[in-house]
């Protein structure tokens, strides 16, 4: 399975009809929003082709899970959740290639492995002060919902068993920022399910958006922690086989990793359990045209969603 997001302009001819008063979907121009649309598809479309080797790695489920039950202990926004998993992801990946180059750079090898081994030791001591650091930064980049200030992180950790003083805090932070080189602020899939809303609200004021959004929140919190199954399974459909060798799955990570994908994804789903029936196969064929991927790609993403969340369902029409 391939996209290739090709972003289409805003219905300016819709923008002006009323809207409803209780969407939270209006505020934004439509010259504004389609200049949004086209920078998160853009971001989007370079973080694929930059993907390195390993992307993904730390998207596990109790890794995952314990970041959201974190920042809704600490009563974040769901905008942070998902923003913090992005940057742990990115900061571990990056982080331990750096350690890694500067531990092994390949002269005796059982002096690397005991080096490294010991590195991954520290790795793992500090890796809930780093999960910490991840989230405060993503609350900061938000920083029109709550902020987790230091005092709050440390109180946190201590609750944990853990002793870090405040500087401990500060070098955290700064060491996630230095090895992103400080580009912490990459759009979700949570950034780009909202904006493709948006859009649709915009193009056409009788599409349930409202609605969709409150379905697509909990679709795409359960597609997070479920992440690895759905995609597996995505991946078997995908090259029609249920053996998937080592190079079709490298491959398949560009799938794993496309937020736009999986924004429509999740709408497409939120829009069959809703079941408005006028509009199931209407909003797929909106999302097809804002987003650029195809209908085929988003009913088949879809299916494998709602095969997960009731399992036994029947195939979106």
């Amino acid at each position: 399975m391939t996209t290739r997001v090709v972003v289409v302009r805003v219905d300016e001819s819709r923008a002006c009809e009323p809207q409803t008063p209780e969407l939270a979907f209006v505020a934004a121009s439509p010259e504004m929003l389609e200049e949004f649309l086209v920078d998160v598809a853009k971001e989007n479309e370079n973080h694929l082709l930059k993907l390195p080797q390993h992307a993904g790695s730390f998207k596990k489920l109790r890794l995952i899970e314990f970041v959201f039950l974190l920042c809704e202990q600490l009563g974040l926004h769901h905008v942070i959740r998902y923003q913090a998993v992005e940057i742990l992801d990115r900061f571990m990946i990056e982080y331990i290639d750096k350690l890694y180059s500067s531990t092994c750079p390949g002269s005796d090898k059982d002096m690397e492995k005991n080096d490294w081994t010991l590195t991954q030791i520290t790795i793992q001591e500090h890796f809930v002060l780093r999960i910490m650091s991840c989230v405060q930064i993503a609350s900061k980049i938000s920083f029109h919902y709550q902020i987790v200030n230091n005092d709050m992180a440390l109180k946190f950790l201590q609750s944990l068993g853990y002793s870090y003083k405040r500087e401990d805090l500060l070098d955290s932070e700064l060491l996630v920022l230095k090895t992103l080189s400080f580009q912490v602020n990459v759009p979700t899939p949570f950034t780009h399910t909202e904006i493709l809303l948006e859009v649709m609200g915009y193009n056409d004021p009788s599409v349930p958006v409202k609605y969709l959004h409150s379905i697509s929140l909990k679709v795409l919190t359960f597609v997070y922690l479920m992440r690895n199954t759905i995609y597996e399974n995505l991946l078997k459909i995908a090259i029609e086989n249920s053996t998937p060798t080592d190079l079709q799955r490298a491959k398949f990570l560009s799938v794993k990793e496309d937020c736009m994908l999986l924004a429509v994804g999740v709408i497409g789903t939120s829009a069959f359990i809703l079941n408005y029936t006028p509009w199931c196969k209407v909003v797929v064929q909106q999302l097809a045209s804002i987003s650029g991927v195809t209908e085929e790609s988003i009913s088949e993403f879809s299916q494998v969603i709602l095969k997960h969340i009731f399992p036994g369902a029947s195939h979106l029409k």
